[in-house]
C-alpha cells in the first residue's frame, strides 16, 4: 500500500523551523523520511533552548534574518533540489509596540514581506520538482486584534498572498497553500499560556477546550504538502480547534 505521507527522498526547507510550530513541522517531515533544513535567527544550533520548544536534532541549520531582504537573497540554498518550502517565520511585539513605527515595520517585514522574498528565491527550485509551498498564517488574520495590529494585518496579508501565489505559481507546477493556527502553546504565546486566568479565558472560547500543539499544525502541513492535497491550491486551512467559529 502506498503511503502518501512518506517523504523519503524528498527535501524540505522550513523557514522559522528552529522552535514552536515550525520546529514541530520540521521534525514531522523528518520523521516521515525527508531531509529537512531550517532557517532560524540565532547564530548557532547551541543557542536554542529545548525548553522553548527547540529540537534541532537531525536537522540542517542556517542563520538567516528573513526580516532583511538582502539576507534572504544571500542565504545559501540548502539542497541541490527542493520539494517543499514551509514558511513559518513570525514575530510579535506586545505592550502596544506595534502601534509604533519600529514595531510595525519589524513585524510586517518578518511576517509578510519575507514570505514573498523567500518564495521568489526558491521558486525556480520548486518549479523543477513540481513542489509545494505551505504558508503558516494565523486565525488573527481573519479578525481584529486590538493589541497587535501589525500581527493581524500581516497574517491577513499572508492569507491573501497564499491565494495570489497559488494562482501565479500554478503555471510552474507549484502548489501554494497555507494553514491558519489558533492558540498554540509556543514561546510567542507565553503571554497567555503562562497566566492561568488568561489561559482559562482563552480555552473557554475554543470549542475543543484545549490549545493546539505543534504536532497538530504539522499534521495539516504534511497533508497540504502531500499528494493527498494534489488538487488543493491557494487554500488556507484553519486549524484552531473551532476558535474562529
Amino acid at each position: 500500500m502506498i503511503d502518501d505521507t512518506d517523504f523519503t527522498g524528498k527535501t524540505v526547507l522550513v523557514v522559522g523551523g528552529s522552535s514552536g510550530i515550525g520546529n514541530g513541522v520540521a521534525q514531522a517531515f523528518r520523521a516521515r523520511g525527508a531531509k529537512v533544513h531550517v532557517w532560524g535567527t540565532r547564530a548557532n544550533v547551541g543557542d536554542y533552548d529545548p525548553a522553548d520548544g527547540s529540537d534541532l536534532s537531525g536537522l540542517g541549520y542556517t542563520c538567516v534574518d528573513v526580516g532583511d531582504p538582502d539576507a534572504v537573497e544571500a542565504a545559501p540554498l540548502p539542497f541541490a533540489t527542493l520539494d517543499t518550502l514551509i514558511l513559518c517565520q513570525g514575530t510579535v511585539v506586545y505592550r502596544r509596540g506595534e502601534f509604533e513605527r519600529a514595531g510595525w515595520d519589524r513585524v510586517m517585514a518578518v511576517n509578510l514581506d519575507s514570505l514573498m522574498h523567500c518564495a521568489r528565491k526558491l521558486r525556480a527550485q520548486l518549479s523543477e520538482t513540481q513542489g509545494s509551498i505551505v504558508i503558516v498564517s494565523s486565525v488573527s488574520g481573519l479578525k481584529a486584534n486590538i493589541g497587535n495590529p501589525a500581527y493581524a494585518a500581516s497574517k491577513a496579508g499572508a492569507i491573501s498572498l497564499t491565494k495570489s501565489l497559488g494562482q501565479a505559481f500554478a503555471a510552474d507546477g507549484i502548489r501554494v497553500n497555507g494553514l491558519a493556527p489558533g492558540l498554540v502553546d509556543t514561546k510567542l504565546t507565553k503571554v497567555t499560556t503562562q497566566h492561568p486566568q488568561r489561559l482559562e479565558g482563552a480555552l473557554a472560547t475554543i470549542p475543543q477546550r484545549r490549545m493546539g500543539t505543534p504536532a497538530d499544525m504539522a499534521g495539516a502541513a504534511i497533508f497540504l504538502a502531500s499528494p493527498l492535497a494534489s488538487y488543493v491550491t491557494g487554500h488556507t486551512l484553519v486549524v484552531d480547534g473551532g476558535l474562529s467559529l
